[in-house]
């Protein structure tokens, strides 16, 4: 069979580009070991409920002052399914799944992550203004995805009152294992 010189050169450069591509895939992900963002840190997704970093969940206090909200997800719910946090403060989130991938976004805000089962997500954001804020989750889960909801209420700093559990020592509840 009789082929063009210039389809002969279609036909090489394409197979080049295609090698290139996949040999470029295959040492990113084999050889780089790239692992989702975030300071990598891992949990055993079977006894995460009752890992003391999420036990319980909801909104602490460190031994700083520092708020954070510890938060795990399971198809097709957060835990907790509500919370509230102070306006015009950092508040540090601490996420994690026992099931499968899910996907972590306050509506209308900078406030996402992945949570993906074996890894704990962290991430710091601000919230300006108070109100009621929507956690949804933005990954398909399954079946009742779309039920994935719970509440964030966003309360003025001088009206919020910190959780009612003693302050643990950041030694004792240390998200950097």
């Amino acid at each position: 069979m009789k082929v063009d010189l210039y389809e002969r050169i279609w036909m090489w450069g394409v197979g080049v580009v295609l090698a290139l591509f996949f040999t470029t895939t295959a040492i990113s992900a084999l050889g780089h070991h790239f692992q989702p963002p975030s300071h990598v840190e891992t949990i055993d997704p079977k006894a995460a409920m009752k890992d003391p970093r999420f036990t319980p969940q909801g909104v602490r206090l460190d031994s700083e002052g520092r708020i954070h909200a510890d938060i795990i997800a399971l198809m097709f719910t957060w835990l907790p399914q509500e919370f509230s946090v102070p306006a015009e403060t950092p508040v540090t989130f601490h996420l994690t799944s026992i099931d499968v991938i899910h996907g972590f976004e306050i509506v209308r805000t900078n406030g996402q992550s992945m949570v993906v089962p074996g890894y704990i997500s962290q991430f710091t954001t601000q919230f300006n203004q108070p109100g009621e804020y929507l956690i949804a989750c933005n990954e398909y889960c399954g079946i009742g995805h779309q039920g994935m909801m719970a509440k964030m209420q966003v309360v003025p700093k001088a009206e919020w009152k910190a959780p009612q559990v003693a302050v643990q020592p950041e030694s004792e509840v240390s998200h950097d294992r």
